[in-house]
């Protein structure tokens, strides 16, 4: 019988009473080793065949943390907005299952990273590696004067930034922040990081995709105020002098693809990626002539 952990977001309006419904539905068919809506749990000694995350691609993300070294193939519920790892509606989902049972899925596999961060003066780092899926990015704060940092591949110079932020994403992290700065889109199996300045103050500052092989090290030169935030979330403040070391994690997050729909199609249908651009003149008004 298919072991199952149910993981969520219950925080987010409808999913506490989404997995009401849910559960048995899944307790009839499997056997669900674990129930955490609030990510609280400690997954380490659970055995588990599948993961079924409730939420969106925030729940996903957490859950990749939660689960930590030990990953399992998750499945994405989406009941939160864009959706673009969790990109089944519940309706797909009950339609799929019986496919699910019976092994008729497909397991991407994904690049995840480590984060380490040295304060000046520190020899060694200030804390255990952060495990990531999507990013992690050095980020101006108050005053939000520029930083000045220095970008180190694989303990090479290779770039120096007067930026706003820098933001080191994974392929499938690509999609995310990094697109919104203005970064490439990577095909999410590829095994690169890409290297996306935040409101650069030069021409010549571009995006830069390299090997998942190499280590990334954020060197912050000069700042006034500047924070680490791995995945969306704020790790720790960064004075001047600090840097932050990326490198692949020895794990993989793995990816249950059950819908009958490419990378591609999901582009296009989540970000109207490779559409035509459309233009609709809006409908004429009367003019209203009063006589004076």
């Amino acid at each position: 019988m298919l072991r199952l952990l149910v993981l969520g977001n219950a925080y987010r309006e409808g999913v506490q009473q989404e997995a009401d419904i849910l559960l048995p539905f899944l307790q009839e068919r499997t056997q669900v080793v674990h129930v955490d809506l609030k990510q609280e749990s400690d997954l380490t000694n659970l055995e588990a065949d599948l993961t079924l995350v409730l939420g969106g691609d925030g729940a996903i993300l957490r859950a990749a943390r939660q689960m930590a070294y030990q990953q399992r193939p998750v499945l994405g519920i989406n009941l939160g907005r864009l959706g673009f790892l969790a990109d089944l509606t519940l309706d797909e989902f009950r339609d799929r299952f019986d496919r699910v049972l019976a092994g008729d899925y497909r397991v991407t596999k994904h690049l995840m990273f480590e984060a380490t961060y040295r304060h000046p003066g520190e020899d060694s780092p200030s804390r255990d590696p952060i495990l990531g899926l999507n990013e992690v990015s050095v980020q101006v704060g108050p005053p939000f004067h520029m930083l000045e940092l220095d970008l180190l591949i694989g303990g090479q110079q290779a770039a120096s930034y007067s930026v706003s932020g820098l933001i080191v994403s994974t392929p499938v992290g690509s999609t995310a922040f990094s697109l919104s700065a203005g970064g490439p889109i990577l095909g999410q199996e590829i095994q690169a990081f890409v290297i996306t300045p935040i409101c650069a103050h030069g021409l010549t500052n571009r995006s830069l995709v390299d090997s998942a092989e190499q280590e990334y090290t954020i060197s912050i030169r000069k700042a006034s105020n500047a924070s680490l935030v791995i995945d969306g979330q704020e790790i720790a403040t960064l004075p001047q002098g600090s840097t932050v070391c990326i490198r692949r994690a020895p794990v993989s997050f793995m990816l249950v693809r059950v819908a009958d729909r490419s990378y591609y199609h999901t582009l296009h249908d989540k970000l109207y990626w490779g559409r035509q651009p459309s233009y609709r003149p809006e409908p004429s008004r009367p003019v209203n002539r009063t006589k004076g």
